[in-house]
């Protein structure tokens, strides 16, 4: 699995709509159910979000293809303040947290 994490914050008065286009994801994600893809995102209380996302080896992932996702790409620039900075990502530790590497 190649792992990714995904750092930015947002301007403090789109941060809300900012976390309601990442839920959408959410949404579209548990009723598409795909297998070859785990996310999670986290909201800090300075309006940083980080994002990490587990896809396949060669980084094939079908977040890009939701809807919701697409809307949530879209301007996601100028929601932000610092922009979104990926980074691959390699699992140290995990007690309970994540399912098992």
């Amino acid at each position: 699995m190649k792992r990714t994490l995904i750092r930015y914050k947002t301007k403090p008065e789109l941060a809300d709509k900012n976390a309601e286009l990442v839920a959408a994801v959410f949404a579209e994600l548990k009723v598409a159910q795909p297998d070859d893809v785990r996310y999670m995102t986290l909201r800090l209380e300075d309006d940083t979000f980080i994002h990490f996302v587990e896809s396949a080896d060669d980084g094939s992932s079908p977040l890009p293809k939701l809807a919701a996702f697409q809307a949530f790409q879209s301007g996601i620039r100028e929601r932000c303040v610092e922009p979104p900075m990926p980074r691959g990502a390699i699992i140290v530790g995990n007690y309970r947290m994540l399912g098992e590497p």
